[in-house]
């Protein structure tokens, strides 16, 4: 089997405080093969956002990666210089962040900024071509040409996205990571913002990342899907196999609270509040809110196992088929 684009190996990422650190991701251990969608999905607070960054090396203090490995075509990111990393952004790993009108600048016309995304790697592009490049990227997202002398106020939310997903593609990355790329957006918009990130990765065969909390659009979207839950991977699996039969007790009553078209059902809530990330509970993260915790679920946190092929899950209640 060919190695994984991207390799993430025991991330850990902390922000300093003055009563102690908060683990906001602690051991995150996952894999991304070429051309793949993959989820990373939990509830607020759980560290996806911050390991999003942690990939991308645009952690600011006080939050910095304390160990593990980011491996992006075997190239360890977390030994890279900032130089070198200003390299790699947009032209092997790219961002669609989550606030579109926060990320763009207001001040500047569209074109200019996508322009400047390309000149910062390519310096010897001419004007003219830049501009010729901008209006095609625009229309491959499903931009009209003109847009780009627009402002980013001009705009609605739905085109605002689009424009940053032109602005990740431009240089044709390897992987593309879309940190909720959908939020505040309606229903028919978040579809169409979708189906856009879908077709440019097809296009350019690039793997995606999409880091978010609303399961309905993982479902739609991603091939595999990773749980997190108070900065650990709790089950990692094809997404089909991980609705159609959940094995962490938190990926259970994730989707449990979910509404469904196909009948009446009692909605569930999860019990309790995530733990505190500075002093987290001792052994595994979710049995303080379990309802199937046992008395080894406290003592000691449970080893991720390849329970399925495909299918890991970090959790006691399947050790008999370990």
């Amino acid at each position: 089997m060919t190695a994984p684009l991207l390799d993430v190996q025991d991330l850990r990422v902390h922000y300093g405080r003055s009563d102690g650190a908060v683990r906001a991701v602690d051991g995150l251990t996952f894999f991304v093969r070429e051309g793949e969608k993959f989820g990373l999905a939990g509830e607020s607070g759980c560290g996806k956002s911050t390991s999003a960054l942690a990939f991308l090396g645009l952690l600011r203090s006080p939050g910095r990666v304390v160990g593990g490995r980011i491996l992006l075509d075997g190239v360890d990111l977390t030994r890279l210089s900032e130089q070198e990393l200003r390299q790699l952004r947009f032209a092997r790993i790219s961002l669609v962040p989550q606030g579109a009108m926060n990320s763009l600048n207001p001040v500047m016309r569209v074109r200019d900024q996508i322009a400047d995304t390309i000149a910062a790697h390519e310096p010897r592009v001419r004007r003219a071509d830049a501009a010729v490049r901008v209006g095609a990227l625009l229309e491959s997202v499903g931009l009209r040409r003109e847009v780009a002398r627009l402002y980013p106020h001009e705009l609605s939310g739905g085109m605002k996205q689009r424009v940053c997903i032109a602005m990740a593609i431009a240089l044709r990355p390897r992987i593309i990571i879309a940190d909720e790329p959908t939020s505040a957006l309606d229903v028919v918009v978040q579809r169409q913002v979708l189906q856009t990130l879908d077709d440019v990765q097809r296009r350019l065969g690039a793997a995606v990342i999409l880091v978010g909390h609303d399961m309905g659009v993982m479902a739609q979207f991603v091939d595999r899907i990773g749980i997190m839950y108070a900065g650990t991977l709790v089950e990692i699996g094809p997404v089909a196999e991980v609705f159609a039969e959940p094995l962490h007790p938190y990926t259970r009553l994730l989707i449990a609270s979910l509404p469904s078209l196909g009948g009446k059902r009692e909605l569930r809530g999860i019990p309790g509040l995530p733990p505190s990330l500075v002093s987290p509970p001792p052994g595994c993260r979710f049995q303080p809110r379990c309802p199937w915790a046992m008395d080894r679920c406290a003592a000691r946190a449970p080893e991720a196992a390849e329970v399925r092929p495909g299918h890991w899950v970090s959790c006691f209640l399947h050790e008999a088929a370990r």
